[in-house]
């Protein structure tokens, strides 16, 4: 695996995961017992602390990669392990 395929692979993982990780801990305002100004929404988060789920992301993601590359480069997982990649035509 070249560089820009792990870091590619690397970044659609940190995307999957942040999208894993936003929703925990998430208290909007009624849940919080705040008043909710005009115009602003009800449900919106309080206090998202996104620093905090930036650095949870990173190190999941880290894991994750990790995990990935391992069985990548120990030949546990490549395209002819998919059950359907050698069912495709040869024309594509």
């Amino acid at each position: 695996m070249n560089l820009a395929s792990a870091l590619a692979i690397y970044f659609i993982i940190w995307w999957l995961v942040l999208f894993l990780v936003l929703p925990f801990g998430i208290r909007n305002a009624h849940e919080s017992g705040e008043t909710v100004e005009e115009g602003n929404e009800p449900g919106a988060p309080v206090n998202p602390r996104l620093v905090r789920k930036v650095i949870i992301t990173t190190i999941l993601a880290t894991v994750v990669f990790a995990i990935f590359y391992l069985a990548q480069t120990r030949g546990l997982l490549s395209l002819d392990s998919l059950p359907f990649y050698n069912s495709l035509p040869s024309s594509i």
